[in-house]
């Protein structure tokens, strides 16, 4: 270490209490480090040595092995001297916040030991790495070392009784989960040992998995709800479509097996007893299912149909809704869906049309002071407007088609029933979408707030 200030003593301590030997060579030091020397020569730990000089190259040549320079003085041609002769000796160097003069960076740290986590931005955004380290600092229990420790000692237990993988990753999630865990936080450990010992000897491997049909939301990771990302972390296999966003799918488990199962408004490359059938199977080996679909599982999607081949093989299964397409695309457009001058009621239509046809009841759907919202409406939306109108609808009642409604890349076409399919044809429009009707549209001009 080069030298004796504020900035050194803060990687001093990082290394020392890392077991590193430490030599640090400076004119004059702070009182601090000064102290951790003595108190590290007085406890009897040896590896930290002051050496009251100017810093010169032959140092690093009599204190040899060093494996590690580390320059932390205020002089900035000077750290850049001691890194270039560091790497002239083939030695690693460390510049204090100066990363392209580095060869080794220091990630910021979050100590549970045996549990630790490294946070680094490559030298780039020091200051943000400490925030992200104090946020995990407060989320991450401080027991959680003891429970590491705890996990650790029976490891070999575990595995001896549970050959197979899946029966180890279930039972130590059980313990992670359950009593063991908050015994441990609590420093109860003779208790937390207790419960450890009860649950090795009582656990019963599984004999079937879980499916959970999750709603994925609109796309945007972040309007997913607490339980559905617990269960995408927990999954060992995941079907999902073309509804779902890379974002959402960046936070499955790593490992998780992903299987697209793609189907679109314009074919089904997978028919929808396929899909049950490949779940059934995936769960009767003992894995837990995950079916992520967009938007929500109960708002125009299949899961009944799937929850009835659930039912058929008695696969136990959960049902956890997401924000429906809809609701998420009329709030980013800044539409609301009913508005109490104007709209009492909203209805939701499933607008794929089948052999050129759209069958609904026109008539209701014509009356006035009400929300229609049409999904998978891009291909009928024409049929759409020209039925309202005939039906006596209002021809300038406010219309509006959301594509991509909640992405970066959204974008609103705005007409009425006479202009939007023209303006949709001139757009080039690419699904999803959702299509709005009624006076509520009106409102975008002044709610709009995502751009």
């Amino acid at each position: 270490m080069v030298g004796g200030g504020e900035v050194a003593l803060r990687k001093v301590r990082l290394v020392h209490q890392a077991g590193a030997r430490i030599t640090v060579v400076a004119k004059d030091f702070c009182p601090d480090l000064v102290e951790l020397a003595n108190e590290a020569a007085f406890i009897e730990k040896p590896g930290l040595n002051l050496i009251t000089a100017a810093y010169d190259q032959a140092q690093m040549k009599t204190l040899t092995p060093i494996v590690l320079v580390i320059a932390a003085t205020n002089d900035r041609e000077l750290n850049h001297q001691v890194s270039a002769d560091a790497q002239a000796l083939n030695i690693l160097s460390n510049v204090v916040d100066d990363p392209d003069y580095s060869t080794v960076i220091f990630p910021s740290i979050v100590d549970r030991s045996p549990i630790q986590i490294a946070i680094s931005s490559g030298g780039s955004a020091p200051v943000l790495v400490r925030r992200i380290r104090t946020q995990l600092e407060s989320l991450i229990p401080s027991g959680m070392g003891r429970l590491g420790a705890l996990a650790r000692s029976y490891r070999d237990k575990v595995k001896a009784k549970l050959a197979s993988g899946l029966d180890r990753k279930a039972f130590w999630e059980s313990v992670f989960d359950g009593p063991v865990a908050e015994q441990a936080y609590a420093n109860n450990m003779d208790e937390a040992t207790r419960l450890m010992e009860d649950s090795v000897n009582s656990f019963s491997t599984i004999d079937i998995g879980e499916i959970y049909l999750v709603g994925g939301g609109p796309g945007d990771p972040d309007l997913l709800t607490f339980k559905a990302v617990r269960l995408m972390q927990q999954a060992d296999v995941v079907y999902y479509d073309h509804r779902i966003s890379n974002e959402v799918l960046e936070l499955v488990r790593r490992d998780a097996s992903l299987i697209f199962v793609g189907k679109s408004s314009a074919g089904t490359a997978a028919n929808q007893d396929n899909i049950a059938q490949k779940m059934i199977e995936s769960a009767l080996e003992r894995n837990r299912v995950v079916r992520l679909v967009g938007g929500d599982p109960f708002t125009f999607d299949h899961a009944s149909e799937e929850i009835d081949a659930l039912l058929e093989h008695n696969i136990p299964f959960q049902v956890v809704p997401g924000i429906p397409a809809a609701n998420a695309c009329a709030a980013y457009a800044g539409i609301p869906l009913t508005d109490s001058r104007y709209s009492q009621s909203v209805q939701f239509l499933d607008g794929h049309p089948r052999s050129g046809q759209l069958n609904l009841d026109w008539s209701s759907l014509s009356r006035a002071n009400q929300t229609l919202v049409f999904y998978r409406a891009k291909a009928a939306i024409d049929i759409i407007c020209k039925e309202l109108i005939s039906h006596g609808l209002d021809a300038h009642t406010p219309a509006a088609l959301v594509e991509r409604g909640a992405y970066a890349d959204q974008r609103v076409i705005v007409g009425d029933l006479t202009d939007l399919p023209a303006k949709v044809g001139d757009a080039k429009i690419k699904p999803p979408t959702v299509v709005i009707i009624g006076r509520v549209v009106e409102q975008r001009d002044r709610l709009a707030w995502f751009r």
